[in-house]
């Protein structure tokens, strides 16, 4: 695994002098940046931030165009490997995180997408009191503002703009009247009653540029006086006393630092680096611990275990019209247009997420909450966007992701050294009804792209190719092609049993004073892109840090 080098603290960021604090917060991303700000809304606390990346500031991340860059820049992206997946081929899978203020926000889709209810109702089934659809939906209000307006499902208050873009692309609007040919039911809202359909998604965009947690969160409060950032700061350990989080140990430009919290330390560094620093620290199963040296501080056995992203098959199909992005001469040509509308009015596809439509569908008809989810492509974006040549093509594409995958893998320490990368055993496929549901999912594509309204868009299939039509041919291409959606979860899962690392208040199992908010908390994955479900972690956690009484439900409960 390759060391990652530690950069000097960006100008504008406070580099600490006091070393001690009330709350601690270790990752500036989705969910660490959230709480953050709401913990420091409180004048008589004070509040740290440690990012292991820079301050995020940069056109590659304001600019919702420039998405597809950030898959061979690593300016804004640890750009971690996983290990040879078995289920794929042993394929080495590319795994993108978010390196900055803004975590992984500043460089996904901007799908806004929260998930199905009944995702919730779940984690609550399993004994998570508290994290029911009725109970998370005020806090997915509380966070947005919405451009539609206030309703039972959505907020317009919140610092998270959620906008419907307008797209440039004729063939998007043509792919939701193609779906509904099909016979899928169309869905203008898929944060709704219902994310069962096909429409176009709303996104995290605001006046064409990123409204990631960066900006919604920390940008309007970066002059609190009782808020420290701390950028280009990696947390190398947290120091436990008497069975408490007391410190976290640190290095910022080759310095050491201890950060000491008087309250609590709030892990927030996702679902690849918040296992890792617990393991670092002596917590987890002393068996990975042991193999890098580490004494055991507290032994979890359930940390780095479950796992759980989103496998994504792409299918693809010739461009008639040769009007999607592509980089031929004449998709250049346009790009050029694009970039002197966005310099003069921040318009145009530069202003635009590059998956403006898709949907959610099921496998099979027995299946009763649609399990895959559709991403409608104007270009053929493979290989994480890292295929030059498949940009270079005048095409289309339609990405398949399993909603709810049964297969379960593991993060690791890959060494004792925190400068490394975590291994990353994503061990997708390895149940084959996760294989069964994505060649259904194939077969769906293929007829919603035969239909009518697509004729005039949709030319020869480049990706499985028709010469592919049994069930044995397309398992094989799955597993071939397979790659995932950039949606880690389940790490650090929440729950009350001995594979469980934190309760359902977000507490570590068996330490004081620690608590986690990520994507690693979450039992079972989300149905759906998992930005938004992150942030909603946050605002909740900012409540059980603070005290503050959960928002209240019984006004949502008819909604639900």
């Amino acid at each position: 695994m390759p060391r990652q080098s530690v950069s000097t603290p960006h100008r504008g960021y406070a580099r600490v002098k006091v070393m001690e604090f009330d709350y601690v917060i270790v990752g500036a991303g989705s969910a660490g940046s959230v709480v953050a700000n709401r913990l420091s809304a409180d004048p008589s606390v004070t509040v740290a931030l440690i990012e292991a990346g820079g301050n995020g500031r940069s056109w590659l991340v304001d600019v919702p165009g420039a998405f597809g860059l950030h898959a061979s820049l690593k300016s804004h992206n640890w750009a971690y490997d996983s290990l040879p997946c078995p289920g794929t081929a042993n394929r080495v899978h590319f795994c993108p995180r978010g390196k900055g203020v803004g975590g992984s926000s500043s460089i996904n889709g901007m799908i806004y997408i929260r998930g199905a209810a009944s995702d919730y109702d779940h984690w609550a089934q399993l004994g998570n009191r508290g994290w029911s659809y009725a109970d998370v939906l005020p806090y997915f209000r509380r966070a947005e503002a919405n451009s539609r307006g206030g309703s039972a499902y959505h907020g317009n208050m919140g610092p998270l703009p959620v906008t419907d873009v307008p797209t440039d692309y004729a063939m998007v609007r043509a792919f939701v009247a193609a779906g509904v040919e099909a016979g899928h039911l169309p869905n203008a809202d898929f944060n709704g009653p219902e994310t069962e359909g096909v429409g176009e998604y709303q996104f995290t965009i605001n006046n064409g540029r990123r409204a990631g947690v960066r900006a919604a969160y920390i940008d309007p409060i970066i002059s609190r006086s009782n808020l420290t950032i701390l950028t280009n700061c990696r947390a190398t350990r947290i120091n436990l006393r008497e069975g408490r989080a007391s410190s976290v140990a640190a290095e910022q430009g080759g310095v050491p630092l201890t950060v000491t919290a008087r309250r609590e330390i709030i892990l927030s560094g996702g679902a690849y680096a918040t296992p890792q620093l617990l393991m670092l620290s002596g917590i987890g199963p002393g068996d990975a611990l042991a193999e890098h040296g580490i004494a055991v501080q507290h032994e979890l056995p359930g940390v780095g275990r479950n796992l759980i992203d989103h496998p994504d098959v792409n299918v693809a199909y010739r461009s008639l019209l040769k009007d999607g992005f592509s980089l031929a001469p004449r998709g250049l040509l346009h790009l050029l247009g694009d970039l002197g509308r966005y310099v003069r009015n921040r318009s145009g596809r530069l202003a635009q997420s590059l998956a403006p439509a898709g949907g959610f569908i099921r496998s099979a008809s027995h299946i009763d909450v649609p399990d895959l989810q559709l991403h409608f492509v104007p270009t053929f974006y493979d290989d994480y966007g890292r295929a030059m040549r498949a940009l270079a093509q005048h095409a289309l594409s339609c990405h398949v992701y399993l909603a709810r995958p049964k297969s379960v893998g593991w993060v690791r320490l890959a060494s004792a050294d925190p400068r490394y990368a975590p291994a990353i055993q994503l061990n997708m496929l390895d149940d084959p009804d996760d294989v069964r549901a994505l060649v259904n999912g194939l077969r769906h594509v293929r007829d919603i792209m035969r239909q009518p309204s697509l004729a005039g868009y949709v030319g020869e299939e480049i990706l499985p190719g028709m010469a592919l039509t049994s069930d044995a041919e397309l398992e094989a291409f799955v597993r071939n092609t397979c790659q995932h959606a950039y949606h880690p979860v389940g790490t650090a899962r929440m729950g009350s049993d001995p594979m469980a690392v934190v309760d359902s208040n977000l507490r570590v199992h068996g330490i004081d004073g620690l608590r986690i908010a990520d994507a690693s908390v979450m039992p079972m994955i989300v149905s759906g892109n998992t930005n938004a479900a992150c942030i909603m972690i946050g605002e909740k956690c900012a409540d059980l840090v603070s005290g503050a009484a959960a928002l209240p439900r019984e006004e949502f409960e008819a909604a639900v």
